[in-house]
């Protein structure tokens, strides 16, 4: 009986990480755990330290040499005693050292290269003297798209052969069995199922929020007396790289402080409901790695709409709408297309039912086991 593939994945990023990068970690680990056999195997490994997430200064440059011990010494120790052939990382950091076993990385996208000024220093000096050197010695790197490849391979020089685009899936949003629930939480939030715009997302300054603000505020002089902007997302707790005060600016320039709607952290339950009940969704970010809101809203069957670059026309294919966000008006007229036209609504919504066949986790977590076995067969 041949030996079976066993794999070492680090899952400590589960006890500090938000949005995208915990989405993919929690959904390639539950499709990996569907996926164990006898010839596959997996080892779920996590720290015994305890992770410190709060803003003391001292107390975060402790977490961040825990954080390197445990990359650099105790994940691989660990992956070692199970005689681990792959170690598999989802945030962009995975050991220098190999004992026996390969890395592979997964690099999101290219914002370490292309905004260093929103990191700490300590950070990004962390990030090119171990993350990169690492990948540089991994068989293969993981990117969630095309354009996160080329971007990676511009600023690595990882050549793209080496860099593997595996697409992503949905998040799993479970749905609220009970109607009074999902009223009660509309009620709370002052919004009618069907009659509001929703962006789901944090409030960096990439997210570009504030054009989103300034589209919505020319819809509603145009009529749409009911129509709420929801802004679904916890706010930010550090005043770096985030837009948060010039949004509040633009809503009050805009005068539509009474229709739009901020609702702090949700939970999945609650954030299935304002998807499920929305009217449309908008995408403005002006960089993204990959885009998992889309999925999002198409699993919920939204129309929607994403700025023209990076990644967003990529994932979301003609079944998206696409302006330019650094053309003024253009993203408040798509916006009012979709408003007056309802058969292209429902045109846009069998679209992104049929572009979501093409995306899933299990799917995702197949395609990522074929390239560890290919990296266990590499010598490198």
């Amino acid at each position: 009986m041949a030996k079976p593939l066993t794999i070492a994945v680090d899952i400590r990023d589960l006890r500090l990480a938000k949005t995208g990068t915990r989405t993919y970690l929690e959904e390639v680990y539950k499709a990996f755990k569907k996926m164990e056999s006898d010839e596959l195997r997996f080892h779920f490994l996590d720290t015994f330290l305890p992770v410190y997430t709060g803003t003391n200064k001292w107390l975060k440059l402790i977490e961040h040499a825990r954080y390197q011990l445990w990359k650099q010494l105790f994940l691989p120790l660990k992956a070692w005693t199970k005689s681990c052939g792959i170690v598999f990382c989802t945030d962009n950091f995975v050991p220098l050292i190999h004992l026996g076993y390969q890395t592979i990385p997964v690099f999101h996208d290219a914002f370490f290269f292309e905004s260093p000024g929103d990191y700490g220093k300590l950070w990004l000096w962390l990030y090119k003297k171990t993350a990169v050197p690492a990948a540089r010695r991994s068989p293969f790197v993981i990117t969630p798209t095309a354009y996160a490849r080329q971007r990676i391979n511009h600023f690595t020089h990882i050549p793209n052969e080496r860099l593997k685009v595996v697409y992503e899936g949905p998040k799993t949003l479970p749905e609220n069995q009970n109607q009074t629930n999902e009223v009660q939480l509309l009620t709370s939030l002052m919004v009618k199922p069907g009659n509001y715009v929703l962006h789901v997302g944090s409030m960096f300054k990439r997210k570009n929020i504030p054009a989103l603000v300034e589209a919505f505020g020319k819809i509603k002089k145009q009529g749409h007396p009911n129509l709420k902007l929801v802004l679904a997302g916890p706010k930010p707790t550090v005043k770096t790289d985030n837009d948060y005060q010039l949004i509040l600016n633009t809503i009050k320039q805009a005068d539509v402080e009474q229709d739009v709607v901020f609702t702090g952290y949700l939970s999945n339950e609650a954030l299935g409901t304002l998807y499920k009940n929305a009217l449309m969704y908008v995408f403005p970010s002006i960089n993204e790695g990959f885009g998992i809101p889309i999925l999002e809203a198409f699993h919920n069957d939204l129309p929607v709409i994403v700025a023209d670059n990076t990644c967003l026309p990529e994932v979301g294919g003609n079944a998206v709408l696409t302006f330019n966000p650094f053309l003024q008006d253009d993203l408040f007229k798509k916006m009012q297309l979709l408003l007056n036209d309802s058969e292209l609504r429902k045109t846009m919504i069998n679209k992104g039912q049929q572009r979501l066949e093409s995306f899933s986790w299990q799917k995702t977590a197949t395609e990522l086991v074929d390239i560890f076995r290919a990296a266990k067969e590499k010598r490198f």
